[in-house]
């Protein structure tokens, strides 16, 4: 099961979710909400932090959930603050009761991880890719549009119309013809 923990929080921070599971492991920690009490009410055996990427509003509430629960946290870097793993591009990660492939996707930032499961029917974008063809900013400090585009094109490749949610970091996860919208937010990119 996931769910996210930051639903209905009106606060700035990104989505922050939980998968339940045989490794049960919690997607980005958002920030400038109490995650580890949301945590707490769904779980008592957090085992992991696996990371999009290091944006503050992703990691802001890092250091409290290692604190509450003595885990160890994955990202694509761990040069990263916060970062005990490495995860490599085309890694296979578990996430609950599914394996997902960790898919490196630049643009947005440097250490950008999409995550996504073909047997599970499950991606995680991150700030990549939003609803009805949105897109990561690349005006931040890490942030190039033609990267990013190269980055959508190769999750658009990876996705197949079997993909049935898309979680992402901000806004509602999108549950019909997500892979539309993958595609959608190449075109979208381009026109920007």
């Amino acid at each position: 099961m996931i769910t996210n923990l930051a639903a209905g929080v009106q606060a700035f921070t990104s989505n922050a979710f939980l998968v339940d599971g045989d490794r049960t492991v919690l997607v980005d920690t958002g920030a400038n909400f109490d995650v580890v009490d949301g945590l707490r009410a769904n779980t008592d055996d957090l085992e992991a932090v696996v990371l999009t990427h290091t944006h503050p509003d992703h990691v802001g509430n890092l250091e409290t959930v290692v604190e509450a629960f003595g885990v160890d946290v994955w990202g694509f870097d761990p040069s990263r603050p916060g970062v005990d793993h490495g995860i490599e591009d085309d890694e296979t990660v578990q996430l609950g009761d599914h394996e997902y492939v960790a898919v490196h996707t630049p643009g947005h930032k440097d250490d950008h991880l999409c995550l996504y499961s073909r047997e599970a029917g499950v991606l995680f974008a991150g700030d990549l890719v939003f609803q009805n063809g949105g897109f990561g900013r690349t005006d931040l400090e890490e942030g190039d549009r033609e990267t990013l585009i190269e980055s959508i094109d190769r999750l658009s490749e990876q996705v197949d119309d079997d993909l049935s949610e898309m979680h992402t970091g901000h806004g509602p996860s999108v549950t019909t013809d997500p892979a539309k919208h993958v595609e959608l937010a190449g075109r979208m990119a381009r026109q920007m």
